[in-house]
């Protein structure tokens, strides 16, 4: 009687594995049939039906290969294919378009069906979608590829280089003085401060400058907050009854960098998260608000012109100075705590805050991990950070004029002494 039953739920279960693999050609066949819609009948390659019955052909390929022959899947695919490059040639000999999309999606639907029966139905559906979107999607997906500037395919192509390449060759293992380094997490770091300044760039790049300076400013912040605060500066000098709104996009961009410690904080050391909330709350606050005010009191005056953001959204160099960059603060790191204890590690970072955040922020949230207090390494994360956005005040003032240095130095002072406030009582 169990017997039976297992044969009985099996039966069913490849009946409707079976029923799923037709399902799933029909989608893919449904978006083929609408793109040639306009098409006299016997023109079309293959429409829902075709593409149904493939579904189906690779669903009962999968059967006979586990029922009767393991040459069953091989052979049948090899027909679908013969099938495909015949229709192929046929309709190239009338009309002269050499896309093979179409041939692609029938392999595909065909092994789909074979997925769905063999392997599990909720694979083959999630692939099948995706194969319908991007066959759907086909003008959308051109039209990107041509908006496309070659330094950005080239930083794209770098970003995947430095994290699926290069990372997964580097050894995870602890190394160095105090074993502080760790050549895996060291580059981790540099992929992940990479991949944010990445999206920050096409974030603005692909919904465009028109979307207004307080937009281009906030994602500026995941990519640069020092070029745009280097470039307001300029634009403030040559005019000078912009400087209120200049200073307000200055705000909001280095306002931007505090959430962006959070992420950080997030993916490397968790725990370290709710000490440092609040201080990085309370400082952006204190940059955001003054922004939007003085955008508001000052809106009616003439329109800022957008930002030309002409940075490399990647540079293999840049990445490479980074890391070195890390690997010397951690052993300055290691060195100062040994010697001057939780004094030396604010000295660091004070010093290094100067320079760049990114690196002493990430390399403190790592230290918290074992080497330095979460109480030092919040403080010292929020020194940096001020330090920083005080060198941009400076600029501010000294490159774009009185006005926008005092519409960005006295929020940046504020949130300054209220962030290590916040962070010395907590």
């Amino acid at each position: 009687m169990d017997e039976l039953t297992n044969q009985f739920l099996t039966s069913n279960q490849t009946t409707l594995n079976l029923a799923i693999a037709l399902l799933l050609g029909a989608i893919i066949g449904l978006e083929r049939g609408w793109g040639a819609r306009d098409q006299k009948a016997g023109e079309r390659i293959a429409g829902i039906r075709t593409f149904a019955l493939l579904g189906l052909l690779g669903g009962v390929a999968a059967v006979l290969t586990r029922e009767i022959t393991e040459w069953a899947f091989p052979v049948l695919l090899i027909s679908v294919v013969a099938m495909a490059l015949v229709a192929y040639s046929e309709r190239l000999a009338h009309i002269r378009n050499f896309s093979i999309t179409g041939t692609v999606g029938m392999v595909l639907t065909f092994c789909y069906g074979a997925i769905a029966v063999s392997v599990d139905p909720a694979l083959a559906a999630a692939a099948a979608v995706v194969t319908a979107i991007i066959l759907d999607n086909k003008q959308e997906i051109h039209d990107a590829v041509n908006r496309l500037k070659s330094h950005e395919l080239d930083a794209a192509l770098k970003l995947l280089l430095i994290s699926l390449v290069m990372l997964p060759l580097l050894p995870n293992e602890s190394m160095g003085p105090g074993g502080v380094l760790n050549p895996y997490e060291i580059w981790w770091l540099v992929v992940l401060i990479a991949s944010i300044s990445f999206v920050g760039y096409f974030a603005i790049r692909l919904a465009g400058m028109g979307k207004g300076i307080l937009f281009t400013s906030l994602f500026a912040g995941l990519s640069s907050s020092t070029a745009l605060t280097l470039h307001f500066a300029r634009q403030a000098s040559t005019a000078p009854n912009l400087s209120p709104q200049f200073a307000s996009g200055t705000l909001i961009a280095c306002g931007t960098m505090f959430p962006r410690i959070l992420v950080y904080c997030a993916l490397i050391n968790p725990a370290l998260l709710p000490k440092l909330l609040w201080p990085v709350v309370v400082m952006s606050a204190l940059l955001y608000v003054p922004a939007l005010l003085i955008w508001k009191r000052n809106e009616n005056r003439l329109n800022v012109p957008q930002p030309e953001l002409t940075q490399n959204p990647l540079d293999l160099k840049s990445a490479f100075v980074f890391g070195l960059l890390l690997t010397a603060i951690l052993l300055l790191g290691e060195y100062l705590r040994t010697w001057l204890g939780n004094i030396g590690i604010l000295v660091l970072a004070a010093t290094s805050g100067i320079a760049d955040v990114d690196a002493i922020t990430l390399s403190l949230t790592r230290m918290s991990l074992e080497a330095i207090s979460m109480q030092t390494a919040v403080i010292g994360i929020v020194l940096a950070a001020s330090v920083n956005n005080l060198v941009k005040a400076g600029m501010s003032g000294s490159i774009g004029g009185k006005e926008m240095g005092l519409l960005v130095g006295a929020p940046m002072v504020v949130s300054l002494l209220a962030g290590l406030t916040v962070a010395w009582l907590l």
